[in-house]
């Protein structure tokens, strides 16, 4: 009798116990978990020991007629080679549509006109945790009574820069100009990820997206905004999702144009084995299906055929880094690649990659001249090796 009482007050307390942990996980709030911010020196040497300078200058972009002398001797000294017959986009770039590019480079393109495109908006340097960082801050000409301007940080990717935002600026700025709402009015702020454009390369190793994200936020806080919005497409994509784990409180909100899962289940391995012959169960619309499927092709063939410029970059950059910059020609070739296979992948099928049917020839060496000029595609690069060395789904952040 008494070990039958004993028993019993045992599974009460048993039950008590799983009761209050139920209890407990059910109505306890989970505390938000947050990444560290990375508080590092990517500056040359030894971190001094003196404050940092936290000014924050003006910018324009200039080039010098010695720096575009020297630009031209190369492009007249390209050493081509004949593309195979009907080959189009499929080997890489058609490098008898290369040549066209260049002729037009050395001929038409109007780098000085262009430069005066870059420097139409504000832009900035400002030293950060040891480097510069550069950055295009664009107001708002107009606001309406009572209305404030919602701080919008904007980050680029590879082989992107911040030109890429030059023609949506005045839409989130000034919309009633454009024929748009004027419900929002955004105040922009567009930076070079560092060793990207015109903002210094880190002298160090391990600069990753949260060490981006950690410079960033430092950024908008010493322009003055404690509550800002964010929007990432490639690298953006990760440096802002980065910097909305970092600071939840600050970030006000988050807008990707492009997300990667790391971390695959059991629904998404279903999903991709029958999503095609039951979408509904999985949520997949029509278009989903058309692009997703059948998978081996679309997929998995794809990003094997695709992402040997990735494998390189998240490895050796620094090889075959060095022969881009020694080579406006080599550098525009691995660029307008990218912009051509990124836009359409049916672009492939065509003789000039389809290259102007979404953008101008002079758009596509403007960019290119960002990279040619500062002379940043190795350092550029070298994010991917930061990024990735460690493995796809290892990280805190990638959790």
């Amino acid at each position: 009798e008494f070990c039958s009482s004993l028993a019993g007050i045992m599974l009460l307390e048993v039950f008590l116990v799983l009761g209050t942990l139920l209890i407990y996980f059910l109505f306890s709030k989970k505390e938000e978990e947050t990444l560290p911010f990375k508080d590092g020196w990517w500056g040359r040497g030894q971190k001094p020991v003196t404050k940092e300078d936290s000014s924050i200058r003006p910018f324009k972009v200039e080039t010098t007629e010695e720096e575009l002398s020297d630009l031209f001797r190369r492009l007249d000294q390209a050493r081509f080679t004949e593309p195979l017959e009907s080959s189009c986009f499929h080997y890489g770039i058609n490098l008898e549509h290369l040549r066209k590019v260049v002729s037009y480079w050395k001929n038409q393109f109007n780098w000085k006109k262009q430069v005066e495109v870059l420097n139409k908006y504000p832009q900035f340097k400002t030293k950060i945790q040891g480097i510069d960082i550069h950055f295009v801050h664009v107001k708002p000409p107009r606001l309406p009574e009572g209305q404030a301007a919602k701080p919008l940080l904007m980050v680029h990717g590879w082989p992107g820069s911040f030109y890429e935002f030059y023609k949506i600026i005045p839409l989130l700025t000034d919309p009633a100009s454009h024929g748009l709402s004027d419900e929002h009015i955004f105040e922009v702020i567009c930076p070079s990820i560092p060793g990207y454009g015109f903002s210094e390369a880190p002298h160090k190793k391990d600069f990753n997206s949260v060490s981006a994200a950690s410079v960033f936020y430092e950024l908008m806080l010493r322009l003055g905004f404690n509550e800002f919005y964010t929007q990432g497409g490639d690298w953006g994509w990760l440096i802002c999702t980065n910097l909305a784990q970092i600071a939840p409180n600050h970030v006000k909100g988050l807008h990707l144009n492009m997300v990667s899962v790391s971390k695959l289940g059991l629904t998404h391995l279903l999903s991709v084995l029958l999503g095609r012959y039951f979408p509904g169960l999985f949520g997949f619309q029509d278009e989903d299906v058309r692009r997703m499927f059948p998978f081996l092709k679309k997929g998995l063939y794809r990003i094997l055929s695709e992402s040997g410029y990735a494998h390189i970059q998240a490895t050796k950059p620094d090889t075959v880094g060095c022969g881009l910059n020694d080579s406006p020609v080599g550098l525009a070739a691995y660029i307008l690649e990218k912009f051509s296979s990124w836009t359409d992948m049916e672009f492939q099928n065509l003789e000039d990659g389809g290259l102007e049917r979404k953008f101008s020839l002079d758009d596509l060496l403007t960019n290119i001249m960002i990279y040619w000029v500062s002379g940043c595609i190795v350092s550029s690069m070298r994010f991917y090796k930061e990024n990735l060395q460690k493995g796809i789904g290892t990280q805190k952040h990638e959790k």
